[in-house]
C-alpha cells in the first residue's frame, strides 16, 4: 500500500506542474534539492527536481526514501531513441534498465546483488493505463491507418550512463552492450536505489531526439518543452491517482 510517493522530474517545470495540483502545499530545501511537499487523493507526494546524471538522481531518491519515507518513486523525462521504431514524442515505460559503460557483475556484489534493474510491474501496468487513456497506442499496434501525429508508447529497455549520446559510433556502441530502446542519465540509478531500499519505483522518458546530434545543437533544436512539461506532468499524476485507487 503505497503512503508516500516520490516523484522525481527531469524539469523544473515538471515539479511546478506537480506542486500546483498538491493540496496543503509545503516547500523544503535540503541536501541541495527544493522539495514540493503536498497531498493528492490521500497520498503524501514529494517533488523534485535532483539534477543530471546518475549520482545527482541516486542521491535524491535516497534523501526521499529515508527522511520522506516514500515507498513509491516516480522518475519522469526525456531520452534519446535508440529503437528506429521510436518517433520523436514516443514514450518509453522503463520494464528493464541497464547501466552503459559499468562493471555491473561488481555492482551486483552488493546488496540488491542485481546487474539490471527493472520498474515494478504493477505500477508498468498502470502507466500503460495511463498512457492509454491520454491517446497513446502501443507501437506494435500502430499501422498504416495509425494518424502520424498519434502518440505512441513501448514497453521497453532503458540505457543508463554518465554522457549525452550522440553520434553513429556512440549510439551503436550503447545499442550492441544493452539492447535498449533509448538512452539517458538517470533511470536506472533510480531503479537501483528503490531496489537497494525495497521500495516500488517507475521510470518513463519521452523521446526527444535519436542520439545524433550534439548536445549544443540539441539545446538549440526546437522542443516544445512547456508542452512536454505539462503531457508529463499530467500523465505522472494520472498515474498517482490510480495509485491512490489501489491503496
Amino acid at each position: 500500500m503505497a503512503r508516500t510517493v516520490a516523484i522525481i522530474g527531469a524539469l523544473e517545470k515538471e515539479v511546478r506542474h506537480i506542486f500546483a495540483a498538491l493540496s496543503h502545499g509545503s516547500e523544503d530545501v535540503a541536501a541541495g534539492l527544493t522539495i514540493a511537499c503536498g497531498e493528492l487523493d490521500g497520498l503524501r507526494v514529494v517533488a523534485t527536481t535532483a539534477g543530471m546524471g546518475t549520482v545527482n538522481v541516486a542521491a535524491a531518491t535516497q534523501h526521499l526514501i529515508s527522511v520522506y519515507g516514500a515507498d513509491t518513486v516516480i522518475f519522469s523525462g526525456i531520452a534519446g531513441g535508440l529503437n528506429p521504431a521510436l518517433h520523436i514524442g514516443d514514450v518509453v515505460v522503463g520494464r528493464c534498465l541497464r547501466y552503459i559503460d559499468t562493471d555491473t557483475a561488481l555492482i551486483a556484489e552488493s546488496a540488491p546483488a542485481l546487474e539490471e534493474f527493472a520498474s515494478t510491474p504493477h505500477l508498468v501496468e498502470m502507466a500503460v493505463q495511463a498512457l492509454r487513456a491520454h491517446g497513446y497506442v502501443a507501437v506494435d499496434d500502430a499501422d498504416g491507418t495509425t494518424s502520424p501525429d498519434t502518440p505512441r508508447y513501448l514497453c521497453g529497455t532503458i540505457a543508463t550512463g554518465d554522457r549525452f549520446i550522440t553520434g553513429d559510433a556512440l549510439r551503436q556502441a550503447v545499442i550492441d552492450a544493452t539492447q535498449a530502446d533509448c538512452a539517458e542519465m538517470e533511470g536506472a540509478a533510480v531503479t537501483h536505489i528503490a531496489a537497494k531500499n525495497g521500495v516500488d519505483c517507475l521510470v518513463l522518458r519521452a523521446i526527444s531526439d535519436n542520439c545524433d546530434e550534439a548536445y549544443d545543437a540539441f539545446c538549440e533544436r526546437e522542443f516544445d518543452l512547456d508542452e512536454y512539461a505539462r503531457s508529463a506532468s499530467e500523465l505522472t499524476l494520472d498515474i498517482v491517482h490510480r495509485i491512490a485507487a489501489h491503496a
